[in-house]
């Protein structure tokens, strides 16, 4: 299997980056072809700008709202001085709002489509990154904001449009996510707590409702104060995981 790793801890020398580390070295072991992105190291850019927009400008958009979002304009604020306008403007004359949509949509940032591109080619996904603050690391929280867009991982129906949950419709089709989090408190207080409202946003909400059936999400609880023979169990664990990735 294919599988893409996206990690984001800004110190390479971390525990988390000893568990990607081992989880990398089970997936080559088992056989699987791995990539890393690693969202510190290549400097990605979580912040969501005016040009993100077009990652959710999509063709298939129905028409009426395509023509409240005024895309000619959109095109002509965005593309700069008067010249490329003018240029801009003469490619626009007689292109309906579906043409300069599919346009705006394969123009969106070029890093977006990178990573797009990694995802869109990869049969197994994995996430590895410590807790902040019940969530992903700033840095991946933007990772899916700006990649995890309107017309690749989801689409609406006409109830999506109109404000109802159950018009999302699900577009991706990989075998696998796993979710690897470190954690700084016990188990005890993520099992009472925490791990139900990070597992309805992280797993339910970011992963499954865009059509990822199988989702595991595992916990290292208190990596950054358990002893070293915890440590090493967790070590163990993530080679495990990724050597028996694809075992249902």
């Amino acid at each position: 299997m294919k599988v893409l790793t996206v990690f984001a801890h800004p110190n390479p020398r971390s525990f988390c980056h000893a568990i990607l580390q081992r989880f990398t070295q089970g997936l080559q072991e088992a056989g699987h072809t791995s990539e890393v992105v690693d969202l510190y190291e290549i400097r990605f850019d979580p912040v969501f700008r005016t040009a993100d927009f077009a990652s959710y400008i999509n063709e298939d958009i129905p028409k009426e709202v395509l023509e409240r979002m005024n895309l000619k304009k959109y095109v002509l604020d965005s593309v700069g001085g008067p010249l490329k306008r003018f240029l801009a403007s003469v490619w626009l004359r007689g292109k309906d709002d579906m043409a300069i949509a599919k346009f705006i949509h394969e123009h969106r940032p070029k890093d977006v489509l990178a990573q797009w591109e990694k995802v869109k080619q990869a049969e197994g996904l994995a996430f590895i990154a410590p807790v902040f603050w019940l969530a992903f690391p700033a840095i991946l929280k933007g990772w899916f904001e700006r990649v995890f867009s309107y017309g690749d991982v989801y689409a609406l129906t006409r109830e999506g449009w109109d404000g109802h949950a159950k018009g999302r419709v699900p577009l991706l089709h990989h075998e696998k996510v796993l979710v690897i989090s470190t954690t700084h408190f016990g188990e005890e207080d993520y099992k009472a707590y925490w791990e139900l409202p990070m597992s309805r946003v992280i797993d339910d909400w970011g992963l499954r409702y865009p059509g990822i059936k199988r989702v595991e999400h595992v916990y290292f609880y208190g990596a950054s104060w358990v002893d070293d023979c915890t440590r090493q169990s967790y070590l163990e664990r993530a080679y495990k995981l990724g050597k028996e990735f694809a075992v249902s």
